[in-house]
This record gives C-alpha cells, structure tokens and sequence, in this order.
C-alpha cells in the first residue's frame, strides 16, 4: 500500500471519528471540531497502533504514559471556552497530541513535560509538523511557568490528587482551568474551575475520567 493510499486511510478515518464519536457524543464547539479534523492523530500514536489511531481510545506510548482518548481531547478543549488569542498552559505534554489541537485553536500554548524523553520526542515532533506556536519546556509541571503567565487557561492532562495552587495563581481573573481531579487507580472527577474576581473558583463537574496520575512535587 502507497503512502498516498494510507495518507487519504488516515483522513477518511478521522473524519468518521470526529462524526461518528466526537459530534454524537456532545461536542459542539466549531473550533474543537476543526482542530479534531485537521490534527493527524496518527503521527502521535505508536507504530504498533496505528490501524487504532483513530478508534476512541486512550493508547499507551513510551514511559508508561497515555495519549488520550480523542473524546476527552474534544472534551477538555471545549470546556476551556478557548479564544483565538488565547494564551494556554498544558500541564503534562505526552505525546504531544493534546498540545496540537490547542496549537490549531489558540495564539499561543505552552506546555511542560516531567518525563525529559517525552519532552524532546515532543518538541521535536510538534516543530517538525509547523506548530510554531507551541513551546515544550521538560519539567515539573507543578511550577507552571510564571514568567509566560497569567495565562487565559490552564489543561491539566494527568489526575491532580488537589488543586494546584501555584498554578491557579498564574491563572488570569475570567481564566478557566481543566483538570482530572482525584487519586490515581480510581476514576477522576474532571473539572472546569473558573477564577472569580475576588481569587475564588468556581467549579463545574464535567465527567468522570480516568488519568495517568501527575508526578512531581504535587505528591509531596
């Protein structure tokens, strides 16, 4: 089989997902959509799981992480509430597919990897694609990244067994933060929390989810 033959597999099968899973089961967001159609989910995926790049499924890569499933993708993007010129911090980089979609949607994004191998793999990828809007810092994601901030939101792509507040500190009054919210080995609340004027959340309980855990300092 042709690479061209594969290469228009791949579209055919990400239009269908984006159909056939994400539009069906409540996403709406024009942008979140668009993102999801043109982002190939297939070159963030491990070799041995292509013919699933495009299933609704979370899949392992290196290092014992995940990248997930395009619905939670969908889902925590559009609970975002994201803008153009949006300013976005990604807690937790993996496969760097997550960061992708934002990159497609907002003006700039910046997300930070724990695990080094996962950083570089990622940079590299996302710079060789031409997403040059993204930039990959290895490190605790814990710390954020308060020189870039406030930012407009926050994506915390792997369970916080708290509230981060060190990160809810770099978040802008109106900004929104996402994030799976509770131990690991059990599933997650995922939750939008909302900064109010007077530094106060308010929260909205959007699933249940099931997440790597968040490592670093955040355990301590």
């Amino acid at each position: 089989m042709s690479m061209s033959v594969l290469s228009e597999d791949f579209e055919s099968a990400r239009k269908e997902m984006v159909e056939d899973q994400i539009k069906h089961r409540g996403i709406h967001d024009a942008a979140v959509l668009q993102a999801l159609l043109k982002v190939p989910r297939h070159l963030f995926v491990e070799p041995e799981f292509l013919d699933r790049a495009y299933s609704d499924f979370a899949l392992p890569i290196k290092e014992d992480q995940t990248i997930s499933q395009p619905y939670i993708v969908a889902l925590m993007t559009q609970s975002a509430m994201l803008q153009a010129d949006d300013r976005v911090l990604e807690i937790g980089t993996g496969s760097a597919y997550q960061a992708a979609v934002l990159a497609e949607i907002v003006k700039q994004v910046y997300t930070i990897e724990i695990v080094e191998s996962l950083a570089r793999t990622a940079d590299s990828k996302l710079k060789e694609m031409g997403y040059n809007n993204v930039t990959v810092r290895h490190g605790d994601g814990y710390q954020g990244w308060p020189e870039k901030s406030p930012f407009d939101a926050i994506l915390i792509t792997a369970a916080a067994p708290k509230i981060p507040q060190l990160l809810l500190d770099q978040l802008k009054v109106g900004g929104r933060m996402v994030l799976p919210l509770g131990r690991s080995g059990s599933p997650q609340d995922l939750m939008v929390l909302t900064k109010q004027e007077d530094g106060s959340l308010k929260e909205r309980f959007i699933t249940g989810v099931v997440f790597v855990p968040m490592t670093g300092e955040i355990r301590q």
